[in-house]
């Protein structure tokens, strides 16, 4: 009922969850200064959503970054302040899991402050499948060099039913949750994720977040909650197989804002992402529930090849300024939202 509000239905719930979040975490805004690396578009998924993926012989457009480029782009990192490196690529036919871990061991031993915010569970899956070791031998294993939390990423909705629309070959419910949680049991924390605004109804939506809050009572391992709006012009889940042209902007309030009420007080991070909302959407979902305004990201390969046009860089100055703009305070923060300063 919340998720299709109208009117005055629709003012107040915002209105509401903005003072939900006044009371979970007060007027401070925080932020993530890091960067995003995409290692490889190399991927055989198939997604209709994506527009990101290419086969290794699409010379011109694919890549596969080796050590020293991944490396390149931490130290570009560090030198514009970031804490945080967030990898994720491709499902590569060529690798396999001693890849992986290459990566985090490659750029720990080289810059050991940073963390690393590292593979979706689809990646996950893949690598452990490739090992043969158990699942939480093989998150473990990849703890154990390096790896400090996972984005929860490659969960769109959390409903087969949709799923087997969305990305048929990809992994299934059951699976996300059994890796999300299996990563929780053993200390790695992880986001949670919802991609809306595309051929879900609100009930798929209840669902899906039900079942995170679920999995939070239970692990605690969540940091925070994201909502991904679908970019729609380039990939084939609009333009062959007729979905919505993405979310609206009530959409998208109304998302953070039953988000806000829904999930707390077990989930009390809830993030805008800027390159799916824009920053202006974004500064308006901090009076809609939203606390947190993401990362800098510095890169963005994944949204901006299916379409989005907000940019892959926004400076920390320019989050402070756009939280200053709505008369709260702008806080730098760590992955696991440790306040690393206020300002």
């Amino acid at each position: 009922t919340l998720l299709a509000s109208q009117g005055d239905d629709f003012h107040a719930l915002l209105r509401v969850a903005d003072v939900a979040r006044r009371e979970d975490k007060g007027d401070d805004v925080s932020y993530v200064v890091c960067r995003n690396i995409n290692f490889t578009n190399i991927c055989y998924v198939g997604c209709s959503f994506c527009g990101f993926a290419r086969h290794k012989h699409d010379v011109g457009e694919s890549y596969d970054h080796s050590m020293d480029t991944i490396l390149s782009k931490c130290r570009d990192a560090i030198e514009r302040g970031a804490t945080e490196i967030c990898i994720q690529g491709g499902i590569h036919p060529n690798k396999d899991h001693t890849h992986y871990r290459q990566i985090i061991e490659t750029i720990k031993s080289a810059h050991p402050e940073l963390h690393l915010h590292a593979y979706s569970p689809e990646e996950i899956d893949f690598g452990q499948r490739k090992s043969g070791m158990r699942l939480a031998d093989y998150l473990g294993w990849l703890k154990d060099a390096g790896l400090g939390s996972l984005p929860g990423t490659a969960a769109e909705i959390l409903d087969d039913e949709i799923r087997d629309i969305l990305s048929p070959r990809k992994l299934k419910t059951a699976r996300w949750v059994e890796i999300i949680r299996t990563a929780h049991e053993i200390g790695l924390p992880t986001t949670s994720t919802i991609m809306y605004g595309h051929i879900e109804k609100p009930g798929h939506i209840a669902r899906h977040l039900d079942l995170l809050r679920g999995i939070q009572k239970q692990t605690g391992g969540f940091t925070e909650f994201v909502p991904l709006g679908f970019i729609h012009e380039r990939n084939m889940l609009y333009n062959r197989l007729g979905s919505r042209p993405g979310a609206s902007m009530r959409e998208d309030l109304r998302l953070v804002a039953v988000a806000r009420l829904f999930l707390r007080p077990w989930i009390t991070n809830i993030q805008v992402s800027w390159v799916k909302m824009g920053p202006k959407v974004g500064q308006i979902a901090l009076e809609s529930g939203a606390n947190d305004f993401g990362g800098t990201l510095m890169e963005e390969s994944i949204s901006r090849e299916s379409g989005a046009d907000h940019g892959e860089n926004l400076p920390p100055e320019e989050f402070r300024r756009l939280i200053r703009e709505m008369g709260r305070t702008p806080a730098e923060r760590s992955t696991k939202y440790e306040i690393l300063r206020v300002f």
